[in-house]
């Protein structure tokens, strides 16, 4: 099993984290049983959530709604949670994604589930830790 792996299925090291690029995580969940995600969160956040999660009918498509529905996800199979975002938004909005997925990072690992926010940042400008070191 690659480090890489090892670290998404470990529950106390959920979080959010960045990385210069998605194939790795996308290579190393490959058959984990972990349940991974691609977002792409061009124009509407809250849309490309739905359409890539596939949340219910009940979602709000707010910032409280999507805290909800994160801490929730049992429609969604997997031994873990892995969601990597390729494009999200900016200013305060990312600000505001940033607590609510640390908010469901921390609802997992407390559970003893690991839940991963990955966002792709290549020139890493994002205040953000690595998810693994890069070559």
């Amino acid at each position: 099993m690659s480090k890489l792996l090892q670290r998404l299925r470990d529950p106390a090291r959920s979080g959010v984290y960045r990385t210069r690029a998605g194939e790795a995580i996308l290579e190393a969940t490959r058959d984990s049983g972990l349940d991974v995600v691609a977002i792409d969160a061009q124009e509407n956040l809250f849309d490309s959530m739905v359409r890539s999660l596939g949340f219910p009918d009940w979602f709000g498509r707010n910032w409280d709604a999507l805290e909800d529905v994160l801490s929730d996800l049992s429609w969604r199979q997997g031994d873990g949670h892995v969601l990597v975002f390729h494009s999200y938004p900016a200013g305060e909005e990312l600000g505001i994604l940033f607590d609510v997925l640390r908010t469901s990072a921390e609802y997992w690992a407390g559970r003893g589930k690991p839940f991963f926010a990955v966002l792709v940042d290549p020139d890493k400008k994002l205040a953000l830790p690595d998810l693994y070191r890069e070559a």
